[in-house]
């Protein structure tokens, strides 16, 4: 039987395993691994996309023209 089934699953490729009853992606990741994902975007600035640099491109710098000069 089960050489059949790896000729079914070669020739007609197998069946996805990341789906639950519902027809909902289903990732089969421990908790923890999804509680550290989720940390590392909220503590992480380099991964925050609000402070990322590119949002901040335009943006006008805060110190008038006078006082750069003088510096």
């Amino acid at each position: 039987m089960s050489f059949l089934k790896s000729v079914s699953n070669f020739l007609f490729g197998k069946d996805a395993d990341i789906f639950d009853d519902k027809g909902r992606v289903l990732h089969k990741l421990p908790k923890k691994k999804w509680d550290d994902w989720h940390n590392r975007i909220i503590r992480g600035s380099e991964y925050n996309w609000r402070e990322h640099t590119g949002s901040q491109a335009g943006a006008k710098d805060q110190t008038p023209e006078s006082q750069k000069k003088s510096q």
